[in-house]
């Protein structure tokens, strides 16, 4: 149990067993990362927060009442292998001090149970490692109801830690998230959709020690812009406050709609990813960063086979990463389950789905070309021209609940047009007036529709359907729409 002259809580901080095995000069470099980048983040928790940098370690000694707030940072922060919870006392200078305190601390741990004592020195004392274990162990077994002391498999493992005349109790052991330090690895543009894929290849890039910047591009309106803006904030508060970075969104209706135009129904999804591509690579260049990262992962969906994969990247000059090409599936779910992305990713529609009914699976270089020369670049011109940057750390404002449209199931209640926005031919068929205009279109068709009518959109699932009525509500101020779910 700890006691009320405690005041502060040390943690002992292992760096990722990868920068260890690094030359004299990345070493250095990667060590000083972490202590900057920990220094900046802990000193927003409390300016009484201590850090020391050694070679091997880096000591934290924050305040009591901040150790679950620190405990959770270092956790998920890049380039940490191991952290060690530690209380801390200073002159302790004999055999007799040590125990004491060690027992002070510690006997409640013991009580009815087979222990041993662990400890490691540093510095110059009068006795030995062994010593201190021996004197340890026999002071606690005397003072103590226990099984007794147990050298193998041990019941409790006391391990203590003798810097010169300063005692640490280590109390708690914690695996970190390991990979580099953020910052050290260059920068990366993430294509972002907000789904379990995408989320989990940004976060392995910014576990990999790569400031990764964010890209949007925008087919669903207002309410999908602000569930990515959601979890790209997550990402980046939870694994990469550290580094300021730009979430940007790219309006990508325009683009879509001269797919639909342009391009032959199964080369629509692979064109679209194309179509990323060069808009991110434009993006890129503004930036000046040299990579891109996809959540694409093999043969998950048509446009992801070697072959498709293969035409989409030809249409980039810039390194294109896929952290998740060879994982499946349910792999990638568990990861998003452990960062905690999963709860954004299971509410966020698949929009490169909606593209083909019937897509290439083994896409052909030559078709693909006469695919991309009949298409209107200049709309993907102006498409990146209004894309919007906004720092992440300064979109928290936007990131509130999304307010949901009012859905009818009974067609009797009122005086309806149904609208279905599904870019099939086929309609459904209602006892109302019964529209069709699909997604794409809705943007231009549907302010030429006489508006002293209240119209109700419908598609499969409810959700284009409700993220499109909510884009017109709240970006044209439409105050007539609802959604139709039968």
């Amino acid at each position: 149990m700890v006691t009320p002259e405690i005041k502060t809580q040390k943690f002992i901080i292992k760096y990722f067993t990868e920068i260890m095995i690094k030359g004299s000069t990345a070493k250095r470099q990667m060590i000083a990362q972490v202590y900057n980048n920990l220094n900046y983040m802990l000193s927003k928790i409390s300016s009484d927060i201590k850090i020391k940098k050694f070679f091997d370690k880096v000591e934290v000694v924050c305040p009591i009442e901040v150790v679950a707030l620190v405990r959770q940072r270092l956790l998920d922060t890049p380039g940490i292998q191991q952290i060690l919870e530690a209380i801390q006392f200073d002159n302790m200078n004999t055999l007799d001090d040590i125990k004491v305190k060690v027992n002070e601390i510690c006997a409640h741990e013991i009580q009815g149970k087979t222990f041993v004592i662990r400890c490691k020195r540093t510095g110059t004392q009068e006795f030995k490692s062994t010593q201190v274990e021996q004197t340890v162990g026999g002071y606690m077994l005397a003072m103590n109801e226990t099984k007794g002391v147990a050298l193998k498999n041990a019941e409790v493992t006391i391990n203590i830690e003798l810097v010169f005349a300063q005692l640490n109790i280590i109390t708690h052991k914690h695996m970190g998230m390991g990979g580099f330090p953020l910052g050290t690895q260059g920068t990366i543009l993430s294509l972002m959709s907000g789904g379990f894929d995408s989320t989990v290849a940004s976060y392995l890039s910014m576990k990999r020690g790569m400031k990764t910047h964010f890209i949007f591009f925008n087919l669903g309106g207002i309410a999908h812009e602000i569930g990515v803006k959601q979890v790209a904030y997550y990402l980046w508060n939870k694994f990469g406050s550290s580094h300021r970075v730009q979430f940007i969104s790219v309006p990508f209706d325009d683009v879509v709609t001269e797919i639909f135009k342009s391009v032959s129904e199964p080369y629509m999804g692979v064109m679209l990813k194309r179509l990323m591509l060069i808009a991110s690579e434009k993006i890129a260049d503004t930036m000046k960063i040299d990579a891109l990262v996809t959540g694409e992962s093999v043969a998950q969906v048509s446009s992801q086979t070697l072959r498709n994969l293969a035409l989409i990247d030809q249409a980039t000059n810039k390194l294109v990463l896929r952290p998740l090409a060879m994982m499946s599936k349910p792999d990638i779910i568990d990861i998003a389950n452990k960062i905690g992305t999963a709860r954004f990713a299971e509410a966020m529609p698949e929009y490169c789905g909606v593209i083909s009914k019937n897509p290439v699976t083994h896409g052909n270089f030559e078709r693909i070309a006469n695919e991309a020369r009949r298409f209107d670049y200049p709309v993907l011109d102006e498409a990146v021209k209004n894309s919007v940057f906004v720092n992440v750390d300064e979109i928290a404002e936007d990131i509130s609940e999304i307010g949901q449209m009012d859905i009818v199931s009974d067609l009797s209640s009122g005086e309806y047009t149904v609208i279905d926005i599904r870019q099939s031919v086929d309609c459904i068929e209602t006892s109302v007036e019964t529209l069709k205009i699909p997604f794409y279109k809705l943007k231009s068709e549907f302010k030429k529709l006489p508006q002293d009518k209240t119209y109700l959109f419908y598609c499969d699932k409810g959700i284009l359907s409700q993220l499109h009525a909510q884009f017109l509500r709240d970006a044209e101020n439409y105050t007539n729409i609802k959604v139709y779910r039968p």
